[in-house]
C-alpha cells in the first residue's frame, strides 16, 4: 500500500518522530497484552454476550477519565449522552462508552456500566463530594434474527461487560455487541452475510497511540480498500458467491427496483482513542475523521437505514501538543482496519454465512 505507507511517513514528519512501516497488522497482533482499542494505556475493552439469542454488549472503560467526542452520519442512529460531548458543553470527561446490540433496548446497558462506576466511585464530581459516572452509548439493530426478540442486551448485561473490561487483547468475531451483527443487506436478509466485532491499533515511534474498535452492522457490503474487492455483503441468489452491491445499485432500473432497505435495522458503531492530549473540539474532529474508514470499507455507508456513530476518546497519556491531521488520518486507518477484521473473524449463524464459510 505505496500511498498509505507515504502518508503516514508525510505525517511522521510533521511531528518530528520516525515510523513503523509496514501494514498496521505489523503494529501488533492477537496473543500481544497490548493490542487494539486496548493499546492505549488506561483503556479497558469488556464484553458479555448473550447465549439465548445472537446478541450482546460491549464496554470500553476510562476508569481515570478521558476526553471524549462523537460524530453520527447514519440517518437513524440510537444513542445516549451524546450531547454531553458537544465541545460548547461543560463535562470534558467520559467513563465508559457502550456499544450494543438490541436496538434502543439495548441503551439500558448502560444503567448497569453506571452502576458498576458508581460503586467504585469513578464519575465526573458534583456536589458534597458525589460522583457522577459519564456513560455513552450507542446501539444497533439485531432483533430480527432467528430466536426471542425479547431476549436483548439491558443493565445486568452492562454490568457484567464492565466486570470483565482489561486490559489485555480484545476477543474479535461474533462476540458482545458484534454477536448479532449482519451486512450486505440491500438483496434482503436472506443474502446477508456475518458482521462482527473487530479492533485494530497503530503505535508510533514517538508514542503515539491510535486505535479503533467498531461493531459492524451495515446495510452494505465491506470493502478491502488495499484491493477494491468485496470481502463480505449481498450474496447471490443462490447464495454462495458475493453479488457487489456497486453493481446492484448501479444496475436499479427505475421507480420500484431500488433495494429495499429496512430503515433503522442496521448500524456500525465504535470508539477511536489515542494517548495524545486533545481537547474536545479536537477529540471531536479525529471523531469525524475516523469516519473516512468506514467510507473507504462500508459501500454504500452513512445510508438512510443505517445509525453510523464513532465516538472518540483520549486519555492525555502523551503530553504535548497533538497533531490533530495525523491522529485523525491515523484514526481513519485503524477503523477500516477494525473493519475488516470484525468480518473475517466472525462465525457463521444458519442461513447467515460468514467470510470464512465462503471460503474467502
Amino acid at each position: 500500500m505505496k500511498t498509505q505507507s507515504r502518508m503516514l511517513i508525510v505525517g511522521a514528519l510533521l511531528v518530528g518522530a520516525p515510523i513503523s512501516h509496514g501494514p498496521l497488522e505489523a503494529q501488533g497482533g492477537p496473543g500481544m497484552d497490548a493490542w487494539g482499542i486496548t493499546a492505549v494505556p488506561g483503556l479497558e475493552l469488556g464484553h458479555h454476550t448473550l447465549s439465548e439469542r445472537p446478541t450482546g454488549c460491549t464496554v470500553v472503560l476510562a476508569r481515570a477519565g478521558a476526553v471524549g467526542g462523537v460524530d453520527v452520519r447514519g440517518s437513524a442512529p440510537g444513542s445516549r449522552e451524546i450531547a454531553l460531548l458537544d465541545p460548547v458543553n461543560m463535562v470534558d470527561q467520559v467513563h465508559a462508552v457502550v456499544l450494543s446490540g438490541g436496538s434502543a433496548f439495548g441503551l439500558d446497558v448502560a444503567s448497569g456500566v453506571m452502576r458498576y462506576l458508581d460503586e467504585r466511585n469513578i464519575g465526573w464530581p458534583v456536589a458534597r463530594g458525589k460522583v457522577v459516572p459519564i456513560v455513552v452509548a450507542a446501539i444497533l439493530f439485531d432483533l430480527g434474527l432467528e430466536g426471542d426478540e425479547k431476549v436483548r442486551p439491558g443493565p445486568e448485561c452492562g454490568y457484567s461487560a464492565a466486570e470483565a473490561a482489561s486490559s489485555g487483547a480484545p476477543a474479535e468475531g461474533s462476540v458482545g455487541a458484534g454477536t448479532g451483527a449482519t451486512v450486505g443487506k440491500l438483496g434482503g436478509a436472506g443474502r446477508s452475510m456475518k458482521g462482527g466485532f473487530g479492533t485494530a491499533s497503530i503505535t508510533l515511534q514517538n508514542g503515539l497511540v491510535v486505535a479503533a474498535a467498531v461493531a459492524v452492522n451495515a446495510v452494505g457490503d465491506i470493502i478491502d480498500p488495499s484491493t477494491g474487492e468485496v470481502v463480505a455483503g449481498v450474496r447471490t441468489e443462490d447464495g454462495n458467491g458475493l453479488a457487489d452491491a456497486r453493481r446492484l445499485l448501479r444496475s436499479s432500473g427505475g421507480p420500484g427496483q431500488e433495494p429495499q432497505i429496512d430503515v433503522g435495522a442496521n448500524t456500525t458503531i465504535g470508539v477511536v482513542a489515542t494517548n495524545a492530549t486533545l481537547t474536545k473540539a479536537q477529540a471531536t474532529k479525529i471523531a469525524q475523521m475516523a469516519q473516512d474508514g468506514l467510507a473507504r470499507t462500508i459501500y454504500p455507508a452513512h445510508t438512510m437505514g443505517d445509525g453510523d456513530t464513532v465516538f472518540s476518546l483520549a486519555t492525555g497519556e502523551l503530553e504535548g501538543t497533538a497533531n490533530v491531521t495525523l491522529i485523525g488520518a491515523l484514526a481513519a486507518d485503524v477503523m477500516a482496519e477494525a473493519i475488516l477484521r470484525a468480518v473475517r473473524m466472525a462465525e457463521g449463524l444458519p442461513g447467515i454465512p460468514s467470510v470464512s464459510d465462503l471460503g474467502n
